[in-house]
Protein backbone atom coordinates (compact mmCIF):
# COMPACT_ATOMS: atom_id res chain seq x y z
CA UNK A 1 0.00 0.00 0.00
CA UNK A 2 1.17 3.46 -1.05
CA UNK A 3 0.81 6.45 1.15
CA UNK A 4 1.68 10.24 1.46
CA UNK A 5 5.00 11.12 3.72
CA UNK A 6 7.32 9.59 5.69
CA UNK A 7 6.62 5.99 6.55
CA UNK A 8 8.08 3.98 9.78
CA UNK A 9 6.79 1.08 11.13
CA UNK A 10 3.23 0.89 9.36
CA UNK A 11 2.92 5.00 10.66
CA UNK A 12 2.92 8.16 8.86
CA UNK A 13 5.16 10.09 11.01
CA UNK A 14 5.31 13.20 9.32
CA UNK A 15 3.07 14.66 5.84
CA UNK A 16 2.90 17.94 6.18
CA UNK A 17 0.91 18.17 3.33
CA UNK A 18 -1.94 16.30 4.22
CA UNK A 19 -1.56 17.50 7.84
CA UNK A 20 -0.29 14.04 9.72
CA UNK A 21 1.99 13.44 12.53
CA UNK A 22 2.75 10.36 13.74
CA UNK A 23 -0.46 8.57 12.30
CA UNK A 24 -1.01 4.40 12.98
CA UNK A 25 -2.48 4.10 9.30
CA UNK A 26 -1.25 0.43 9.93
CA UNK A 27 -3.23 -0.15 13.14
CA UNK A 28 -6.32 1.63 11.39
CA UNK A 29 -6.75 -0.50 8.07
CA UNK A 30 -5.96 -3.84 10.93
CA UNK A 31 -8.78 -2.34 12.71
CA UNK A 32 -11.51 -2.92 9.90
CA UNK A 33 -9.51 -5.46 8.53
CA UNK A 34 -7.35 -8.43 9.50
CA UNK A 35 -4.72 -8.61 6.89
CA UNK A 36 -1.31 -8.18 6.08
CA UNK A 37 0.06 -4.89 4.73
CA UNK A 38 3.07 -3.34 3.90
CA UNK A 39 3.07 0.49 3.58
CA UNK A 40 5.74 2.43 1.40
CA UNK A 41 5.88 6.16 0.82
CA UNK A 42 3.47 7.03 -2.73
CA UNK A 43 6.76 8.45 -4.69
CA UNK A 44 9.28 5.93 -3.91
CA UNK A 45 6.53 3.24 -5.25
CA UNK A 46 5.95 5.24 -8.34
CA UNK A 47 10.30 5.35 -8.86
CA UNK A 48 10.28 1.69 -8.55
CA UNK A 49 7.68 1.56 -11.49
CA UNK A 50 9.45 3.40 -13.63
CA UNK A 51 12.87 1.77 -13.00
CA UNK A 52 11.41 -1.87 -13.45
CA UNK A 53 9.11 -0.91 -16.90
CA UNK A 54 9.25 2.32 -17.54
CA UNK A 55 11.22 5.53 -18.14
CA UNK A 56 14.63 4.04 -15.94
CA UNK A 57 14.46 1.04 -16.88
CA UNK A 58 17.63 0.72 -18.90
CA UNK A 59 19.84 3.00 -16.15
CA UNK A 60 21.58 2.10 -13.38
CA UNK A 61 22.36 5.24 -11.59
CA UNK A 62 18.99 7.49 -11.85
CA UNK A 63 16.56 10.01 -9.70
CA UNK A 64 13.14 9.74 -9.88
CA UNK A 65 10.72 13.29 -9.11
CA UNK A 66 7.16 12.95 -7.80
CA UNK A 67 6.11 16.58 -8.73
CA UNK A 68 2.64 16.89 -7.83
CA UNK A 69 1.18 18.74 -4.61
CA UNK A 70 4.64 18.45 -3.24
CA UNK A 71 7.95 16.88 -4.21
CA UNK A 72 9.30 13.45 -3.48
CA UNK A 73 11.08 10.73 -5.23
CA UNK A 74 13.70 8.27 -5.04
CA UNK A 75 17.09 7.70 -6.19
CA UNK A 76 18.69 4.77 -7.82
CA UNK A 77 22.54 3.81 -7.47
CA UNK A 78 24.30 0.49 -9.33
CA UNK A 79 20.28 -0.79 -9.97
CA UNK A 80 19.26 -0.24 -6.24
CA UNK A 81 16.97 2.43 -4.65
CA UNK A 82 18.87 3.64 -1.87
CA UNK A 83 17.56 3.77 1.63
CA UNK A 84 18.19 5.00 4.90
CA UNK A 85 18.13 2.76 8.10
CA UNK A 86 15.45 4.57 10.18
CA UNK A 87 13.06 6.68 7.95
CA UNK A 88 12.51 6.50 4.90
CA UNK A 89 14.79 9.53 3.55
CA UNK A 90 15.45 11.26 0.39
CA UNK A 91 12.83 13.98 1.04
CA UNK A 92 13.52 15.43 -1.97
CA UNK A 93 11.48 18.52 -1.53
CA UNK A 94 12.52 19.46 1.66
CA UNK A 95 16.23 20.29 0.99
CA UNK A 96 16.40 23.90 1.05
CA UNK A 97 16.93 26.13 -2.02
CA UNK A 98 16.29 29.38 -0.54
CA UNK A 99 17.66 29.90 3.08
CA UNK A 100 15.29 32.85 4.05
CA UNK A 101 12.58 31.38 1.47
CA UNK A 102 9.04 30.77 1.81
CA UNK A 103 7.37 28.76 5.01
CA UNK A 104 6.78 25.04 3.76
CA UNK A 105 3.62 22.93 5.43
CA UNK A 106 6.98 21.25 7.29
CA UNK A 107 8.19 23.85 9.45
CA UNK A 108 11.23 24.78 7.43
CA UNK A 109 11.41 27.49 5.11
CA UNK A 110 12.81 27.87 1.46
CA UNK A 111 11.60 24.16 0.65
CA UNK A 112 12.51 23.13 -2.73
CA UNK A 113 8.53 22.16 -3.00
CA UNK A 114 7.62 25.09 -2.11
CA UNK A 115 9.09 26.89 -5.55
CA UNK A 116 9.02 24.23 -7.64
CA UNK A 117 6.00 22.05 -7.01
CA UNK A 118 2.64 22.00 -9.40
CA UNK A 119 0.53 23.03 -6.39
CA UNK A 120 3.17 26.28 -6.57
CA UNK A 121 2.65 26.55 -10.23
CA UNK A 122 -0.83 26.79 -9.83
CA UNK A 123 -1.23 29.14 -7.67
CA UNK A 124 1.31 31.64 -9.35
CA UNK A 125 -1.43 31.44 -12.02
CA UNK A 126 -4.25 32.05 -10.77
CA UNK A 127 -2.42 34.56 -8.61
CA UNK A 128 -0.78 36.50 -11.74
CA UNK A 129 -4.17 36.38 -13.60
CA UNK A 130 -7.12 36.46 -10.86
CA UNK A 131 -7.93 33.23 -10.92
CA UNK A 132 -10.48 31.18 -8.61
CA UNK A 133 -9.76 27.83 -7.46
CA UNK A 134 -12.69 27.06 -9.80
CA UNK A 135 -10.38 26.66 -12.45
CA UNK A 136 -8.55 23.44 -12.97
CA UNK A 137 -5.75 21.86 -13.97
CA UNK A 138 -5.91 22.02 -17.74
CA UNK A 139 -7.11 25.50 -18.18
CA UNK A 140 -4.60 27.19 -15.62
CA UNK A 141 -2.05 25.06 -18.15
CA UNK A 142 -3.67 26.58 -21.05
CA UNK A 143 -2.49 30.18 -20.12
CA UNK A 144 0.92 28.75 -20.05
CA UNK A 145 0.92 27.76 -23.53
CA UNK A 146 -0.64 30.89 -24.53
CA UNK A 147 2.83 32.55 -24.59
CA UNK A 148 2.11 35.72 -23.34
CA UNK A 149 5.05 37.94 -21.84
CA UNK A 150 2.86 36.93 -18.44
CA UNK A 151 2.92 33.50 -18.78
CA UNK A 152 6.74 33.25 -20.26
CA UNK A 153 7.42 35.15 -16.44
CA UNK A 154 5.60 32.44 -15.30
CA UNK A 155 6.90 29.56 -16.70
CA UNK A 156 11.19 30.72 -16.57
CA UNK A 157 10.44 31.78 -12.95
CA UNK A 158 9.23 27.91 -12.26
CA UNK A 159 11.88 26.48 -14.29
CA UNK A 160 14.55 28.49 -12.42
CA UNK A 161 13.88 26.79 -9.68
CA UNK A 162 13.28 23.76 -10.55
CA UNK A 163 16.37 23.83 -12.22
CA UNK A 164 18.53 25.02 -8.40
CA UNK A 165 16.69 21.99 -7.01
CA UNK A 166 17.15 19.03 -9.93
CA UNK A 167 21.00 20.40 -10.30
CA UNK A 168 21.65 19.71 -6.41
CA UNK A 169 20.55 16.11 -7.25
CA UNK A 170 22.80 15.31 -10.08
CA UNK A 171 25.93 17.61 -8.29
CA UNK A 172 25.50 15.24 -5.43
CA UNK A 173 24.28 11.83 -7.10
CA UNK A 174 25.48 11.99 -10.68
CA UNK A 175 22.58 10.41 -12.50
CA UNK A 176 22.06 8.91 -15.92
CA UNK A 177 19.08 9.60 -16.06
CA UNK A 178 16.12 11.55 -14.52
CA UNK A 179 12.39 10.91 -14.61
CA UNK A 180 9.71 12.86 -13.39
CA UNK A 181 6.43 11.83 -12.06
CA UNK A 182 3.45 12.96 -10.54
CA UNK A 183 0.82 15.56 -12.74
CA UNK A 184 3.98 17.13 -13.84
CA UNK A 185 4.17 14.25 -16.25
CA UNK A 186 0.88 15.31 -18.50
CA UNK A 187 2.48 18.62 -19.50
CA UNK A 188 5.65 17.10 -21.32
CA UNK A 189 5.25 19.67 -23.64
CA UNK A 190 5.76 22.78 -22.01
CA UNK A 191 8.21 21.91 -19.39
CA UNK A 192 10.63 19.00 -20.46
CA UNK A 193 12.79 21.11 -23.46
CA UNK A 194 12.95 24.47 -21.58
CA UNK A 195 14.21 22.84 -18.17
CA UNK A 196 16.93 20.25 -20.86
CA UNK A 197 18.11 23.29 -21.94
CA UNK A 198 18.59 25.40 -18.63
CA UNK A 199 20.37 22.70 -17.03
CA UNK A 200 22.82 22.25 -20.39
CA UNK A 201 23.70 25.94 -19.76
CA UNK A 202 27.56 26.10 -18.35
CA UNK A 203 28.41 26.20 -14.58
CA UNK A 204 24.70 25.22 -13.89
CA UNK A 205 25.85 21.84 -12.17
CA UNK A 206 29.49 21.16 -11.25
CA UNK A 207 30.77 18.72 -13.97
CA UNK A 208 28.62 20.60 -16.78
CA UNK A 209 26.89 17.52 -17.31
CA UNK A 210 25.23 18.02 -20.60
CA UNK A 211 24.26 13.89 -21.27
CA UNK A 212 21.68 12.78 -18.66
CA UNK A 213 18.19 12.22 -20.06
CA UNK A 214 16.06 13.87 -18.45
CA UNK A 215 12.39 12.95 -19.48
CA UNK A 216 8.48 12.32 -17.41
CA UNK A 217 7.47 9.49 -16.17
CA UNK A 218 5.69 6.73 -19.21
CA UNK A 219 3.57 5.53 -16.36
CA UNK A 220 2.19 8.79 -15.26
CA UNK A 221 0.15 9.05 -12.04
CA UNK A 222 -0.43 5.10 -12.59
CA UNK A 223 3.15 4.63 -11.79
CA UNK A 224 2.55 5.03 -7.79
CA UNK A 225 -0.40 2.36 -7.86
CA UNK A 226 1.35 -0.27 -10.09
CA UNK A 227 4.37 0.46 -7.84
CA UNK A 228 3.45 -0.73 -4.54
CA UNK A 229 2.93 -3.99 -5.71
CA UNK A 230 6.36 -4.56 -6.64
CA UNK A 231 8.93 -6.38 -3.84
CA UNK A 232 11.80 -4.05 -2.82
Amino acid sequence: MLAHGTIHDGRIVKSGNLNLYNFPLLEKIQQKKDTVVKIRNDGKCAAMAEKTYGMLKEFSNSIFLNIGTGIGGAVFLNGKILETKNYTGFEIGHMTIERNGRLCSCGKTGCFETYASMKVLKENIRNAYGLGKEVHSKELMEYLKNRTEKSESILNEYLENLKVGIANLIDLFEPEAICIGGSFAYYKDIFINPLNNKLKKPHTTFNDRKDIKIDVAIMKNDAGILGSVLKF
